[in-house]
């Protein structure tokens, strides 16, 4: 028999019914979730398992922080949520659920009507929020509504086989509470998820309303039920089948209103309810995830415009005038009080954008400021700043009715929260960033730079060069604009323009327009070039924006530059959506700029007259002039001839990676010049490696110290003889003396053509096994190779040794990865987590990192003796490593830093993965002695940027890498 369909309460609603509301380290959505459900009359507990209590006024609920749960405590925490409660009747909801509060009061009066029911509930839609529209899917399909049958075996299965998540579901509070004191501790969730269906179908009617119940976020990308739930039910493993059947058997012995079944037919009938399961999983017959909707929000008329997709399924209940009004009003809380990680992503950019647009002009005028404010509420009308700000515009310039109208709507916002983006957006990447150039200001010291650079003869002046080349006066204005804001006046300006110049100047003028084709550009900036009355010049494009202080930093900087003829300089890009990421570049990397010309040759400031000098842009690469520049420059007057400064310049538009010929051609000439036949590949655009092509086959020693654990010794050997497929090496074992019996009598027996055992008289620490094994190795190349290291290229000699013969090249290491394949060790940043570290730990191995540089070629200060490839030559001629000073650990570090002090680079390949665990010794004194002897190293690593942070992982931003502008008067 059907239940009465009856939506009549007997009681008000808060003394029947509590909302549980479950968060976890959401903030954002907790506070829009209270917001929403606070509107309900009825019992609101939140539990809020977050470590810390999130800001926010939660007096209208009955607030529970349990932090004792955490975010893998969900079972205990609905057990402890679920006892508190003294309402007959329940209902779960999570963070980002909007139940409808008329649906919640339906489902309520149906179990009133029907006492033979336990739980009921309607039908779903999921939502994903953007960070202009909110997307809906069609997540259930009709089904089966009533599960009435007096057979609870029969209901069981009937809603296995159309399964529809009862989570969110109107439950009897008793009948939660039965099932939360019975579930055992630490039931995974999949199976909690499994076994509340089962339950509350075996102990009670079921009824699904022909309603819109819930408005659910989907997860991003899936299926809510495509993951564990169905391997849980389906994996075939030993270890599942056992856990699948023991938990069968648990259901079974549960009292509920199956009868007439012994042990045995209780667990079979809820291993055929979980076949059931599959099946409509499998089948899709209750479950799906389709895109139907998709809604985006007019600013101008502050509601939602829907487009709706080619298949609507007018069967299901949303489809009515009542519903969409409803759906406007979620959107409209979804945009004020934005939540979710794919919207926040969104609008990270158009915040960014938005607050440009709200910076002050030189050449401002009401009517300009007004025009942007109207471009910035149109990206966004919910941004309370832009909106206060243009209703107060309107009103000083007249304009009643549409201030009023503005007015209108922030009072419309802020009925629902005053608060605003500011302290989200702070924590994001363009906010931080933000912040952090507000904070280089100069300030107070001003007018004491001003006086020092006037005493200096008003310090190095800069030519700016900018390209119009799209003839677009709105972003040539945006970097005029810049410049004449800034705090830096010592430059002169020479827009290349494809248009008409607005105004008839001259190579005397502050700014000078010069109209270009593509056939005479190159000529024209050669001779602007030559005729410029500056020290430095810079290549920019139009719409590039210069920093306020990034200039005046870099006069302060260069008036000691020396014999440096380029220097490259940090900058901040606009990704295409808008929002900033840094560009924070070492010292002076050869082999990153190699390896990355479009992100590492851009933007340097040059010496004049070393460009001229040279002959000037060439246009044989007029798409890698940069480039081009500054590898003539390196073959011209070497490595030390460039120079880098930590400071952005600029905020430009990110560039794309693509594929470039003239950058390929630079390559190929600057190879050439130096004698190579190289061969320049691209796995990826714009990405080069470099084969250089020796015709040097040289002997290569081995030196492997046998360690303590002859199994790991053994592993360690037969890398190198299976996986090397260079031919020309030898392997050197070298064991100390108080070497284990086992590896000692190992040691005895083993023969192979290309191993020789080295044994020492006396006890000797790893660096003194390695100097005893060069003292005896023949190889012009040794590779130092910890016992317990395991080799995986088979070509990982020749790609050390494709380095190592390079003339400049003192030392060569790989890519450490564990047997998870995880960053272990990607090259060593001195001062890094308070003393020496490697970034990147814990990275996938195949990741690309901060600017790529987990997956390109570069220069390091130092890399490990885990593995590493230098000249035995120049190994001795440091005098190996340092056995005494540095017996407990880095004198791997000491042996590069000497290389490096001695003129010679040191490479990281990450061509060549070694399995290692990575990590650092733990030696103090070591360490300390080691800082003594390389202070400078330690206070600036050349491989590493000082506005990075030095903790962790490392390469992200330093909040508070602040700049001393009395230091650099001083």
């Amino acid at each position: 028999m059907q239940g009465k369909y009856s939506s009549e309460l007997t009681l008000p609603l808060d003394e029947l019914l509590t909302v549980v509301l479950i968060t976890h380290n959401r903030p954002a959505f907790l506070r829009r979730a209270v917001k929403y459900y606070s509107d309900l009359p009825c019992k609101i507990m939140v539990l809020d398992s977050s470590p810390e209590r999130p800001e926010g006024d939660f007096s209208a609920v009955d607030y529970h922080h349990v932090p004792q749960f955490a975010y893998w405590g969900m079972q205990a925490k609905l057990a402890y949520g679920v006892e508190q409660l003294t309402t007959p009747y329940m209902v779960l909801a999570a963070d980002d659920d909007f139940i409808l509060h008329d649906s919640l009061a339906e489902s309520v009066g149906f179990l009133q009507a029907n006492p033979d029911y336990g739980m009921c509930h309607g039908y779903c839609l999921m939502y994903l929020t953007l960070a202009g529209g909110v997307s809906y899917y069609r997540r259930d399909k009709k089904v089966q509504e009533d599960y009435c049958s007096e057979q609870a075996q029969e209901r069981v299965i009937d809603y296995m086989s159309q399964y529809i998540p009862p989570f969110y579901a109107v439950t009897r509070t008793d009948l939660m509470k039965t099932w939360h004191s019975a579930l055992p501790p630490g039931t995974s969730f999949q199976w909690q998820e499994i076994g509340h269906v089962y339950f509350l179908l075996a102990s009670a009617k079921a009824r699904i309303l022909p309603i819109p119940y819930v408005v659910r976020e989907i997860n991003y990308g899936a299926s809510e039920h495509s993951t564990e739930v169905y391997h849980s039910l389906t994996y075939v493993d030993a270890k599942s089948v056992a856990e699948r059947e023991a938990f069968a058997e648990f259901l079974a012995a549960l009292p509920t209103q199956i009868k007439g079944l012994n042990a045995e037919q209780g667990k079979a009938l809820a291993l055929q309810s979980f076949e059931a399961m599959v099946d409509s999983l499998q089948s899709n017959r209750a479950l799906t995830a389709e895109l139907i909707i998709q809604s985006t929000w007019n600013q101008e008329l502050k509601y939602p415009d829907r487009r709706f997709g080619p298949l609507q399924y007018v069967e299901m209940p949303f489809y009515n005038e009542a519903f969409f009004d409803r759906l406007a009003q979620f959107e409209f809380m979804l945009h004020a009080m934005p939540a979710g990680r794919i919207q926040l992503e969104g609008l990270e950019g158009v915040w960014t954008r938005q607050a440009h647009l709200l910076q002050a002009r030189n050449n401002d005028t009401p009517e300009s400021v007004l025009d942007r404010l109207w471009q910035a509420h149109d990206l966004n009308a919910f941004n309370r700043t832009v909106v206060k700000r243009l209703a107060a515009q309107l009103t000083s310039m007249g304009q009643a009715e549409e201030a009023q109208a503005m007015q209108a709507w922030i009072e419309r916002l802020e009925a629902l929260t005053v608060d605003d983006h500011h302290a989200v957006m702070d924590k994001m990447q363009s906010g931080r960033l933000l912040n952090w150039l507000a904070a280089r200001a100069p300030g107070a010291h001003l007018e004491a730079i001003g006086q020092h650079l006037a005493v200096n003869g008003g310090g190095p002046q800069f030519g700016i060069f900018l390209l119009d080349l799209d003839d677009d006066i709105d972003k040539l204005q945006v970097s005029l604009d810049s410049l004449l804001e800034g705090q830096c006046k010592a430059f002169r300006i020479v827009v290349f323009t494809t248009g008409e110049a607005p105004a008839a100047t001259t190579a005397q003028n502050t700014l000078h327009f010069v109209r270009v084709t593509a056939g005479n550009l190159i000529d024209k900036l050669n001779q602007s070039a030559r005729q410029s009355p500056c020290d430095w010049l810079l290549l920019a494009e139009a719409g590039d924006e210069f920093t306020a202080s990034g200039l005046l930093r870099a006069s302060l900087e260069l008036m000691n530059a020396g014999d440096c003829r380029a220097v490259s300089t940090d900058e901040i890009q606009r990704q295409e959506n808008g929002a900033l990421t840094d560009v924070f570049r070492p010292g002076f990397n050869l082999d990153l700029l190699l390896s990355l010309p479009t992100l590492m040759a851009r933007h340097w400031l040059v010496r004049r007259d070393a460009l001229v000098e040279i002959g000037g842009y060439r246009a044989d690469f007029s798409q890698a002039l940069e480039l081009d520049v500054l590898l003539r420059l390196i073959e011209e007057h070497g490595l030390n001839s460039l120079a880098h400064l930590d400071e952005p310049l600029l905020i430009s538009q990110a560039p794309e990676l693509v594929e470039n010929a003239d950058e390929r051609l630079a390559l190929l000439r600057h190879l050439g010049n130096r004698g190579y036949k190289g061969k320049v590949t691209s796995a990826v655009p714009g990405v080069y490696q470099i084969d250089y092509h020796h015709s040097d086959r040289p002997l290569v020693s081995i030196i492997i110290p046998a360690g303590s654990d002859l199994a790991v010794l053994q592993r360690c050997l037969e890398g190198v003889l299976l996986r090397t497929r260079y031919h020309h090496y030898e392997v050197l074992i070298a064991a100390t003396a108080d070497q284990t019996a086992e590896i000692n009598d190992w040691l005895g027996t083993y023969k192979h053509s290309r191993v020789q055992v080295l044994r020492t008289d006396r006890t000797l620490s790893a660096a003194g096994l390695f100097n005893a094994g060069s003292r005896q190795a023949r190889g012009e190349y040794l590779v130092l190779l910890a016992a317990d290291a395991e080799v995986v290229n088979p070509n990982w000699l020749d790609s050390l040794l494709n380095h190592a013969l390079r003339p400049e090249v003192g030392v060569v290491g790989p890519k450490l990865i564990d047997r998870d394949r995880k960053i272990s060790q990607a090259g060593l940043i001195l001062g890094m987590n308070g003393g020496v570290d490697s970034p990147f730990v814990g990275e996938d191995h195949d990741a690309d990192g901060y600017l790529h540089r987990l997956a390109v070629e570069q220069n390091y200060s130092a890399v490990s003796s885990v593995c590493l490839m230098v000249r035995k030559e120049l190994y001795e001629a440091l005098g190996g490593l340092d056995e005494s000073t540095f017996a407990e650990g880095f004198s791997d570090v000491d042996l590069c830093l000497s290389a490096g002090q001695a003129g010679y680079l040191t490479v990281w390949t990450p061509a060549v993965q070694v399995i290692h665990q990575g990590g650092m010794p733990d030696a103090p004194q070591a360490l300390l002695a080691l800082r003594e002897k390389w202070p400078a190293a330690f206070v600036q690593d050349q491989a590493y940027n000082a506005n990075l942070s030095l903790k962790g992982k490392g390469f992200v931003l330093d909040d508070n890498a602040s700049l001393d502008w009395a230091q650099l008067l001083a």
